[in-house]
């Protein structure tokens, strides 16, 4: 028997051989390719937590964007109020009229309480739901002292009241800019540093993917994504937009408001077209009246301080204390014992990184769009939806079909539309009109009682600003080690996100920025962009 098998073996050990090693290359190439399809499944796996992950964290950083916008909003807002006090000159233009109706009265004069009423209704309408700043009140009797005419009260609140309103929309603007170029910087070094933990080894196969790899620093752990005292000073920067920059701007709106309503009178009846005509010519003398002067207006000086005052602004707002040498460190504070901070330089380091690739953003005109669409939507919320809406008779109810093919577009979010003056059409005196901005100015800078309809009107409405939000949170997490290493010395973003400076005489520059806003947003949220 086993030499019968011993035979039969031998003379088919060919076939034998041929029928293993077909056996056997079909179990392996099973295998290779059972490997292959689990490979790609865990791929995929880890493409979508890895996505997942990264659109989670997007979202609740916009999230604390709106917290944070919401939490240094009171600070600004004080800072203006006291600037521009319009309920203290309200305040004495009232007393004025109450001497004056004294007067009238002991004389036996019924007919001057006539004379005085159109300024009741305009005084009244002031009053009615204003807030009185406490150094306000303090300050009465100084400024009661100078003893200003009637008309000259009433010509400081029209230039005070909408000089205050506008420079709170500005200002809040480029906070929520601001907010969300500083925390969409750090969330992504956060974001980065984490998945490192969290990934290692990574598998091969993985190049063409989301890249895991940290390329905005050396190493994971020392990263300065996760370096906290590095991240605190440099936040500490938009302390000084609200306490340096808005003075900038507040200069900058009162020199237009004064050339465009300093010669309209309190008294004269304006129209809800010719409003929006003067706010659009405001707007113009602020932002420039064409594209071009719009992407080459810098806002950088109202935001960040120049290098030479860097340390001394993170002296004066509380994250430092003076070095020994320093003449900004007080006898208190000497007396006290206070050890002083070992001198920061900002010239370099991973803080000069930061402020560098935040000076490049709000340099490009990839802000100006951004800032101009918020300018768009704020100022269409406050002049349309406040004082047109609320001062202004409205046309009677239409149907809902009627009033979608007829209704009226917002009347100044576009700088280049213009505004033709319809004759009879419903007048107001601008005193009424003053008396809603006066209100509306607290509205705007509303942080302790959230929402703040203003921020929340404009995020609603402009996509863009999450779009982009995500340029900056997806910047450069694709690309290689080496190109990273490579651009280092470069301004990061400014460089990967395709449009510069330069570009400003472009033709299709707001295609251009809306192209990488779309690409940007698909990204990071993996939905389709949709843009105003």
């Amino acid at each position: 028997m086993i030499s019968a098998t011993r035979r039969w073996l031998k003379r088919n050990r060919n076939g034998i051989a041929i029928g293993a090693g077909v056996i056997g290359a079909t179990y392996l190439a099973g295998q290779y390719v059972l490997g292959k399809i689990q490979e790609a499944r865990e791929r995929m796996q880890m493409d979508r937590i890895a996505k997942e992950n990264i659109q989670r964290r997007f979202e609740q950083n916009q999230t604390d964007c709106t917290i944070t916008v919401l939490a240094l909003l009171p600070t600004l807002t004080e800072n203006v109020l006291e600037e521009l006090p319009v309920e203290q000159l309200t305040h004495e233009l009232q007393q004025k009229k109450a001497e004056r109706l004294a007067r009238a009265s002991g004389e036996g004069r019924s007919e001057a309480s006539s004379m005085q009423e159109g300024d009741t209704v305009s005084m009244s309408s002031f009053q009615t739901g204003s807030f009185i700043h406490a150094s306000q009140v303090q300050g009465d009797g100084n400024e009661l002292g100078s003893r200003r005419t009637k008309a000259q009260l009433w010509n400081e609140v029209k230039i005070t009241s909408v000089t205050r309103a506008f420079t709170l929309i500005y200002s809040l603007s480029l906070l929520i800019i601001l907010t969300r170029i500083q925390l969409n910087l750090l969330g992504r070094l956060n974001y980065l540093s984490s998945v490192i933990s969290l990934a290692q080894p990574v598998p091969p196969g993985r190049a063409n993917s989301i890249s895991l790899e940290d390329h905005d620093s050396g190493s994971a752990g020392n990263g300065f994504g996760n370096d906290f005292e590095t991240n605190r000073r440099y936040l500490t920067f938009s302390w000084y937009l609200l306490h340096r920059g808005y003075a900038q701007i507040m200069a900058k709106v009162r020199t237009a408001v004064e050339e465009v309503f300093g010669s309209i009178s309190p008294n004269e009846g304006i129209s809800a077209i010719r409003l929006s005509d003067l706010v659009l010519a405001v707007r113009r003398k602020i932002e420039g009246s064409s594209e071009q002067e719009r992407y080459a207006t810098r806002w950088l000086p109202c935001m960040l301080p120049p290098r030479e005052e860097e340390e001394a602004v993170l002296i004066e707002s509380g994250v430092m204390t003076p070095t020994p040498s320093s003449p900004s460190q007080t006898h208190d504070e000497r007396q006290l014992g206070e050890e002083p901070s070992i001198h920061i330089d900002t010239s370099s380091g991973p803080l000069r990184q930061l402020l560098d690739e935040t000076a490049d953003l709000i340099d490009s005109p990839i802000f100006t769009r951004i800032h101009t669409l918020l300018l768009g939507s704020m100022f269409s919320h406050l002049i349309d939806a406040h004082v047109i809406a609320r001062a202004y008779p409205q046309p009677p109810m239409q149907s809902p079909s009627s009033s979608i093919s007829g209704a009226q577009p917002p009347r100044i979010q576009e700088l280049d539309s213009a505004v033709t003056v319809v004759p009879g059409e419903p007048r107001v005196k601008l005193a009424n009109l003053l008396a809603i901005i006066t209100r509306q100015a607290h509205a705007i800078g509303n942080g302790n009682n959230p929402p703040n309809e203003y921020l929340s009107t404009a995020e609603a409405e402009v996509k863009e600003l999450e779009a982009f939000a995500a340029l900056i949170y997806a910047s450069n997490l694709d690309q290689n080690l080496e190109e990273k290493q490579a651009a280092s010395s470069e301004s990061g973003l400014k460089a990967s996100a395709g449009v510069g400076v330069s570009d400003v005489g472009a033709e299709h520059v707001d295609e251009m920025i809306e192209s990488k806003l779309e690409s940007a947003w698909t990204k990071v949220t993996g939905s389709t962009f949709q843009s105003r």
